[in-house]
């Protein structure tokens, strides 16, 4: 990025060069003028509009963030405005490093690989879920200072201001509150209680069955469930979901059989991953996958994978295939970048079986969320 935002700059002071003199009419076209290299630089829309009004950029360290770029899978991302193509909304959901927040992210209208939802505490890449469309339990703004002195905070009796020059707004409405208070009158409940009954709804297999056609063609509506009891039953299922599915990184590892393949290398080359496959077995004279096993590299196969992992699914396939997918090293065509798990575990988990215990770690979130999902009390609205 320090490179990049140096090549750009510099082409910035040889664009304005050239300009020198001219009628705006008359100067140079972008296209023309910028060599692109995608090993060095991404010409995309913003900075060709940048580079046309002269404008310099600069690179900090403080733009360096985690988000969730994959199901499962955290990379670091470097945040901002400038620097990225598009950010949409996510600077009022996750505004800096130190703000907190839980989103749910759902598939957007006219994805490919059907209804999905996956709560996250980061940010989140737009195709983490496909094209998707995020609802956070909060809202954040920068907190202004009136000429008074005073601090202007929001209408909604229930912001809160935040001690880093922000302004906390719950997302879910007041007007939503009361909608579901007027329901269950005799319940006491807040707006977390909702955003965590809107998870757990959003997993009833027989909402998505339901609601099948709706949900390819617009976002989903939230019915409001005949009792209490089944209010609360979502609501706290919802909650065990966002702790599974947020705290992934910090689960049991299931027990799998580990069998040592080949001799032991020296150090952290014992759990160097290039890339996980299934074995495979002979059935019917064919040759097909065995999802009960898993080559983990040339030291260490992972055997006893119990199939009903695979029953999550999650942005159109189980969770542990994306572990799968993205617990690997791959190469850029295009700029030449390596992506290279084994750097994620060794530089930032500081753990070099982080890959081997990743998969392990989301077989138990794969279980534990079908459990939840499988108890899940019948879909009764009117």
């Amino acid at each position: 990025m320090e490179s990049m935002t140096q090549i750009y700059n510099d082409d910035v002071k040889r664009y304005k060069d050239s300009c020198a003199g001219l009628n705006k009419v008359d100067y140079p076209r972008i296209d023309n003028f910028v060599e692109s290299d995608p090993a060095k630089i991404k010409w995309a829309a913003n900075l060709k509009k940048y580079i046309s009004s002269f404008k310099y950029l600069e690179y900090t360290d403080d733009y360096l963030t985690i988000n969730l770029y994959r199901p499962f899978n955290k990379q670091w991302v470097c945040y901002s405005r400038d620097l990225n193509e598009r950010v949409y909304q996510m600077p009022h959901v996750f505004p800096n490093t130190m703000i907190t927040n839980r989103v749910i992210s759902l598939a957007g209208v006219g994805g490919r690989a059907g209804f999905s939802v996956l709560m996250m505490n980061t940010l989140s890449c737009l195709d983490t879920i496909e094209k998707g469309q995020c609802f956070p339990l909060y809202l954040y703004e920068k907190t202004e200072i009136q000429q008074t002195g005073t601090t202007d905070l929001f209408a909604n009796i229930n912001n809160q201001p935040s001690t880093d020059g922000f302004t906390r707004k719950d997302a879910i409405s007041d007007d939503g509150l009361a909608h579901f208070k007027a329901a269950y009158p005799t319940e006491s409940f807040s707006k977390e209680d909702m955003f965590y009954y809107i998870y757990g709804l959003l997993h009833s297999p027989e909402y998505r069955e339901r609601y099948a056609d709706n949900l390819t063609k617009e976002l989903p509506r939230i019915p409001c469930v005949k009792t209490a009891k089944d209010f609360w039953s979502y609501s706290k299922a919802g909650r065990d979901l966002a702790e599974l599915h947020i705290n992934y990184e910090t689960m049991a590892c299931y027990p799998v059989t580990l069998k040592e393949t080949g001799e032991i290398a020296f150090g952290d080359e014992s759990y160097y991953v290039t890339k996980m496959k299934f074995s495979k077995i002979k059935q019917d004279g064919k040759s097909v996958k065995d999802k009960t096993t898993v080559v983990y590299n040339a030291f260490f196969t992972i055997q006893d994978i119990p199939l009903e992992a695979y029953d999550y699914i999650v942005n159109g396939k189980p969770a542990l295939e994306w572990v799968m997918e993205r617990q690997a090293v791959t190469t850029d065509k295009k700029s030449g970048i390596v992506n290279d798990a084994n750097l994620w575990a060794t530089e930032t988990m500081n753990n070099d079986k982080y890959p081997l215990e990743l998969f392990m770690r989301v077989i138990t979130v794969s279980l534990e969320t079908m459990k939840i999902v499988n108890a899940l009390p019948k879909l009764d609205i009117d």
